[in-house]
């Protein structure tokens, strides 16, 4: 690959055209999303979702900045421990997650302040936040070196970064992993959300992420330290902490 190209799925593109065509994915199942991610998760994400949660320990008056916060599942959680003398952004590249996530949070009473955003060009000022979390968009983001910088620089010192992803699975359940995520999954995504190319696009970047110790690494040459990570259901997610010092 040359520096003007990038993985999309197991496809290679130009780097220009990796954000349109996340969008476009996007855009197309933000309606199914959530119903999506509970059958194919078979619930486990909300697990995954509650153990980051735990892990956070969001005290009252806490700020924290949710990247890539989709419909709005992380921000829901970390605004019930923050409180009204907190602050938890939900924001995301894209308007119609974004979209999705807000109504939500609107309909259960939550007014929580909302931005579309680039996470590699974050409009927030530095050393602002005490926790920055991404879960399951830091795969999709273009240049994730630039990304985990950025989170890096709008946090205080001391403060934490939470990334919740996909990752390498335990070796003995790999091939039943592969057959459900491109077998099992892009018919599932055809029934339920009428789009098999999307799902299938997401198993594919699943595969392209960096495994576990090549993400802690990359946090660490970001200027995390105290870099560690949970494997959670085998290793299919992991959970990497890391704190700007």
């Amino acid at each position: 690959m040359s520096d003007k190209q990038t993985h999309f799925g197991f496809k290679t593109v130009d780097e220009a055209e990796k954000a349109g065509k996340v969008a476009e994915v996007f855009h197309s199942v933000a309606d199914r999303y959530d119903v999506m991610n509970d059958l194919m998760s078979v619930g486990m994400h909300r697990i995954w979702k509650r153990f980051l949660q735990l892990k956070a320990n969001v005290r009252p008056g806490m700020r924290c900045l949710d990247i890539a916060g989709g419909t709005g599942d992380i921000s829901r959680l970390l605004a019930k421990d923050a409180g009204p003398a907190g602050q938890v952004w939900l924001t995301d590249i894209n308007g119609s997650m974004l979209g999705v996530g807000r109504d939500r949070l609107l309909d259960e009473g939550l007014m929580l302040p909302v931005a579309q955003c680039d996470a590699e060009k974050l409009p927030f000022p530095n050393d602002y936040f005490d926790l920055v979390t991404v879960a399951f968009g830091l795969r999709n983001m273009t240049h994730k070196d630039a990304a985990l910088k950025e989170m890096r620089r709008v946090l205080k010192p001391g403060g934490r970064l939470m990334v919740l992803e996909f990752s390498k699975v335990w070796k003995p359940l790999a091939p039943l992993y592969d057959l459900y995520s491109f077998q099992i999954l892009p018919r599932l995504g055809e029934a339920v959300a009428k789009d098999s190319e999307s799902y299938r696009y997401l198993a594919e970047s699943i595969r392209m992420h960096p495994d576990q110790e090549t993400l802690k690494e990359m946090m660490a040459e970001a200027g995390f330290g105290k870099v560690d990570y949970h494997n959670l259901t085998g290793g299919v997610v992991a959970l990497h902490l890391g704190y700007k010092i």
